[in-house]
């Protein structure tokens, strides 16, 4: 009987360290431990493919938080059901153990549409203030502002330019290959 943790984050800029730091607490050994920073609205995430690969009788799944396996009630049922039936227990760190009796079946239900409804008012609430500072502000753009072009951003396209590669322009500035496609986009873009 093996504990096996689950660790994950929508975005790359949230980090996984603190899922990570509650499961070696319940004494799960790191490389039980599975992790990725993958949306949840997404059903097929690698890592969390492979953990559910890993399950047998008698193991133990846990994660931090109930909304860390699925977004929405549906998808986490059809996780949570075919796992409990093949006897493998669920442990939610902020709620508990999650078993397959009527009661515990009546828990994790009702606890997935809580879950479902407090994501589905972020969305909501997310689309409110946008519409209303499209409104109101009539500079107001969607996503990542656009960066100021210093010397800095270009000498990195001057060396990008001067016939080095991107990995050589990654080491050398020392900056990502995403930051180097996007100050070269705009570069060329406001030529």
């Amino acid at each position: 009987m093996t504990t096996y943790g689950y660790a994950r984050v929508s975005t790359n800029a949230q980090s996984l360290d603190e899922q990570i730091e509650q499961l070696e607490a319940q004494g799960i050994e790191p490389n039980s431990i599975y992790s990725e920073k993958f949306t949840g609205t997404k059903t097929n995430r690698p890592q969390f493919n492979k953990v559910l690969k890993q399950l047998n009788k008698g193991d133990t799944l846990v994660v931090t938080k109930l909304d860390r396996l699925a977004r929405n009630s549906r998808e986490a049922l059809d996780i949570i059901e075919p796992l409990l039936d093949n006897g493998i227990e669920i442990n939610v760190l902020n709620v508990g153990k999650l078993n397959n009796s009527t009661v515990g079946k009546l828990t994790y239900q009702i606890l997935l549409a809580v879950a479902e409804m407090e994501r589905n008012t972020i969305v909501e609430r997310t689309q409110a203030g946008k519409e209303y500072a499209k409104k109101h502000n009539k500079n107001y753009k969607e996503g990542r502002p656009k960066r100021t072009i210093t010397k800095y951003y270009m000498n990195i396209y001057k060396y990008l330019k001067n016939g080095h590669s991107y990995t050589e322009t990654e080491r050398y500035f020392n900056i990502s290959r995403s930051t180097i496609y996007r100050i070269k986009k705009q570069i060329e873009q406001d030529k």
